[in-house]
């Protein structure tokens, strides 16, 4: 993990999950907080090192590795808790992500893991989209829905925090397919995120850009072009069962899932998109002698 300055007074833990930090008149403000104890013990230590304090934490979704460590740092300073509704559900209700990912049914235990399930913790305040005072900081809240059903980015001192609302190069290429929850919802933040005017932009995973819009058209292509793959894959077929479509396309670009956390992941990613297909009628999906099929839009 490293510690670098973004502007002044603006910073972020760079490493597998970036964190955001921020410090004025004597308050200091994290934005998200790594994935467990120990990503938690690396930011405290560096803090006390430099002298810095730390008072406020905001969390920008309920996904493990941007909340996973917030039980450490609460135990070991007096910080308020901030995060949007929904994900504020599921961070002191943890099991409801693997719960979801598992259909609605409860988890077996493969999935019951620090990945998926962190320590629940207690939020103290509910935060939305829009302007915001926190102590002495006067951020911008942005809705970046997509990833994750509430999530959010903050801008601070003309930096904005953005996130899982995009991913970083070397990220895109890593994971193949992103996940998301919402194509079509993660598409239209991608575009809210190409109309802001800052200083500059730090994704969850990925480098801080100061023209980072490169970055998040590259996003916005390769969610096209899963999509339209998909359809073709689709077209191929008279009509396919839906867990037929996933694994065909997930061996089509060269994904090879050896657990099911991460099967389901991918699982999750592709439903999004053909839900977007489905949306605006190129594909249709209906029950087949007890068994979701999925076939062109006739």
């Amino acid at each position: 993990m490293e510690f670098i300055s973004l502007r002044e007074n603006t910073y972020a833990f760079t490493g597998a999950v970036n964190i955001g930090y921020s410090m004025k008149e004597g308050k200091g403000l994290l934005i998200d907080t790594g994935l467990d104890d120990s990503a938690a013990n690396k930011v405290l230590r560096i803090l006390d090192e430099k002298g810095l304090p730390l008072d406020y934490c905001i969390i920008t979704h309920a996904h493990t590795d941007h909340y996973g460590g917030a039980d450490r740092i609460r135990s070991k300073r007096d910080v308020k808790i901030l995060a949007p509704r929904l994900e504020k559900a599921i961070m002191e209700n943890p099991v409801l992500e693997p719960i979801y990912l598992f259909n609605g049914a409860f988890p077996p235990i493969s999935l019951r893991n620090k990945f998926l399930e962190a320590k629940g913790i207690s939020v103290d305040k509910e935060i939305e989209a829009g302007p915001f005072q926190l102590g002495p900081f006067q951020l911008d809240i942005l809705g970046l829905p997509g990833h994750s059903y509430g999530q959010i980015g903050v801008m601070v001192e003309g930096v904005l925090y953005a996130s899982d609302a995009y991913f970083g190069k070397e990220a895109l290429a890593k994971h193949i397919v992103p996940f998301i929850a919402d194509a079509d919802q993660t598409l239209a933040t991608l575009h809210y995120i190409l109309e802001q005017s800052c200083h500059g932009s730090i994704p969850g995973h990925g480098i801080y850009e100061e023209d980072f819009r490169k970055t998040v058209e590259e996003n916005i292509a390769l969610h096209h072009r899963h999509m339209k793959a998909l359809e073709e894959l689709i077209a191929g077929k008279q009509s396919c069962s839906f867990e037929g479509i996933v694994k065909e396309y997930l061996n089509e670009v060269g994904v090879s899932s050896r657990q099911l956390g991460q099967l389901l992941l991918y699982r999750t990613s592709i439903t999004a998109y053909l839900i977007s297909l489905e949306r605006r009628e190129r594909i249709t999906m209906v029950v087949t002698q007890n068994e979701l099929v999925v076939a062109l839009h006739s």
